[in-house]
């Protein structure tokens, strides 16, 4: 062993899942003498897929039952619900509804089984004048209504899980971006540059355990790892969503969704608020190229005439440009959507490595189940 610094664990991504796993761990071993350290390329934290969504704390309705998404979302509901109590970051159960025209009716019932058998109990179906009496300004014959579903300040419940994990001696690391990992008997060799653009400079150190949790850049990073098995790295895909806000007061007392078309790589263009009532609907959805975060104001049009389906008032001169995000999906255009791919040493034969790979929707809401998840099978 070199004269390098070491750590015990190194998660690299602090977006909301990279903070939460950070936290989880340092939980874990907080009566121990165990290190950890938290890479991320950015300035802060969380600056690319956890800040660039909905915000939307959700129930667990749509996912495969028995998959990942659906049993982390289901659990990581009621851990997220608990951990914005217990430390005061700002939320509210503001409830949700899935709206159906005639034609549609079948399938909700199908969407409130599905949910049901995810764990999901406390949906209910209203008719239209039930619908009507919670949201007059919505054009729809039923609904199914999700009074668990939330909406979250994400970047205070990021600050939190970070100054949680410092306090727990966790270091962070920002500036820092992986080029290179090698892997030797008993260590891993992670090589960084440091404060890039300002006074770079190179630095390398050991880690026992290494967490790659780089969102949108994970799979770059599990190309730099020397001993992984290439073919064990999925493809990514960059799926875009746009988001416009909505000038004027929120006529909506709940999130509304459409109801989610069979095999699109999102669940339609939705309203949904943030913590101070703005409304915005958002997103769509877009496979590209590369990241880039610019929004297209001409298309306000086509977003208002989707948004109509349910919400006859709207006019493209309503919608303003918002933000937008890029989802790092595993499925191309049409594909059927893919789960989570949470991998360790049983799928690439690297002992010590753990990669989590199409950590898109419902990763906020999942964040801390996840960090359990992966939290359980770090063995020191």
């Amino acid at each position: 062993m070199s004269n390098r610094d070491s750590f015990d664990i190194c998660v690299i991504g602090a977006g909301v899942i990279g903070l939460a796993i950070a936290y989880e761990l340092a939980k874990k071993y907080k009566n121990q003498d165990v290190s950890i350290v938290i890479l991320e390329r950015e300035s802060s934290f969380g600056q690319h897929i956890s800040s660039r969504n909905s915000e939307v704390i959700h129930a667990g309705i749509y996912y495969p039952t028995g998959s990942l998404k659906a049993e982390l979302c289901v659990t990581g509901k009621e851990l997220l619900y608990s951990h914005c109590e217990q430390f005061d970051v700002p939320h509210q159960k503001i409830g949700k509804l899935i709206v159906a025209k005639n034609t549609e009716i079948d399938a909700l019932a199908q969407l409130k089984k599905k949910a049901i058998a995810n764990g999901v109990l406390d949906l209910q179906l209203l008719n239209r004048a039930e619908l009507q009496r919670l949201e007059p300004h919505i054009e729809a014959d039923a609904a199914l209504h999700s009074p668990s579903t939330g909406i979250i300040d994400s970047h205070s419940y990021m600050q939190s899980l970070l100054h949680l994990a410092e306090n727990l001696g966790v270091q962070f690391s920002p500036y820092s971006r992986v080029e290179e990992i090698d892997t030797e008997a008993d260590a891993f060799v992670v090589h960084c540059r440091l404060d890039e653009n300002r006074n770079s400079e190179q630095y390398q150190f050991n880690c026992q355990q290494l967490i790659n949790a780089a969102g949108l850049e994970a799979q770059a990073i599990a190309h730099t790892v020397s001993s992984l098995p290439k073919n064990t790295i999925p493809r990514l895909y960059y799926c875009k969503g746009d988001y416009f806000g909505y000038r004027g007061r929120s006529p909506f007392s709940h999130l509304i969704y459409p109801m989610p078309e069979a095999n699109t790589a999102g669940l339609g263009i939705h309203a949904t608020m943030d913590m101070s009532s703005q409304l915005k609907f958002g997103p769509d959805t877009e496979y590209v190229e590369e990241i880039d975060f610019e929004i297209d104001g001409n298309k306000a049009e086509a977003f208002a005439k989707s948004i109509s389906s349910y919400f006859p008032a709207i006019k493209g001169n309503d919608l303003n440009p918002a933000y937008s995000g890029i989802r790092p999906k595993l499925s191309a255009l049409g594909e059927a959507a893919t789960d989570f791919e949470i991998q360790g040493e049983g799928a690439h034969g690297v002992p010590g490595l753990i990669q989590l790979f199409g950590m898109e929707s419902p990763g906020l809401t999942a964040s801390l189940a996840i960090a359990r998840h992966i939290t359980e099978r770090v063995v020191l």
